[in-house]
């Protein structure tokens, strides 16, 4: 390479998060959003997404064997970044629960590049993507196959020019929890704990590829206009 490629990197649309990340999320990357259950990664990836979504980048949002997709939209329509307007026109949402249940992991791949070259989305996003880990079976499954698996779908929807967002409820941001850990460009970790009666929720930036993200854990807020992060470098913290 005798020059140097340009990585645009799209903005968020949530207020702090850009800044953490070094600039945006790079486009065309695969990103991992994890975390306990009720953290906050459906609603991040939903804030994400109606920011980015329009009519010449359109997104997908793919749900497995968690949370129904009404029941989702539901609770998500209350915050004022939902925009019903761009439902099957800009996002269309797709319920692999099925697929997943009853097939194995190329079958599972096959379905998801069905649905990206009829739809032809810039933006995909699985949720929960650990559905897939636990729940996809065939002969040849097990460690190998799914790290091809995660493989071959970061490899794909680059190809396609999709920037792909991965959503897992993952207990610990461990290594060897997942092979996705190992192959993804970018890692978004959210936690929550109790403090005095208070819900305090911290995300962590654990990774992201070719960028000087922000270190160490950050507390965000889950208030009437969706996600807002209040980093560490507002608060005088180093």
């Amino acid at each position: 390479m005798k020059t140097r490629s340009h990585i645009r990197r799209l903005p968020t649309g949530v207020a702090g998060l850009d800044e953490l990340l070094g600039g945006g999320i790079p486009e065309f990357s695969l990103n991992l959003i994890g975390g306990a259950p009720g953290s906050g990664k459906t609603t991040l990836a939903h804030q994400i997404m109606f920011s980015l979504a329009g009519p010449d980048r359109r997104a997908l949002f793919f749900t497995t064997l968690g949370e129904p997709a009404l029941k989702m939209l539901r609770y998500q329509q209350l915050f004022p970044f939902f925009d019903v307007d761009k439902i099957n026109r800009s996002i269309r949402f797709v319920d692999l629960s099925a697929v997943v249940r009853d097939n194995d992991f190329k079958s599972v791949l096959a379905h998801v590049v069905d649905a990206v070259r009829d739809f032809s989305p810039r933006l995909v996003f699985i949720d929960s993507f650990e559905s897939i880990e636990e729940s996809a079976k065939g002969p040849e499954m097990g460690p190998n196959s799914l790290r091809s698996f995660i493989q071959q779908l970061g490899t794909t929807m680059a190809g396609w020019l999709v920037t792909t967002f991965l959503i897992a409820d993952y207990r610990l941001p461990e290594s060897e929890s997942s092979p996705a850990f190992a192959i993804v460009d970018g890692i978004m970790w959210l936690s929550q704990t109790s403090q005095s009666n208070e819900t305090v929720r911290k995300i962590q930036i654990i990774a992201m590829r070719g960028q000087a993200q922000s270190p160490g854990l950050h507390t965000f807020l889950i208030n009437d206009a969706g996600i807002e992060i209040i980093s560490r470098r507002h608060l005088g913290i180093s």
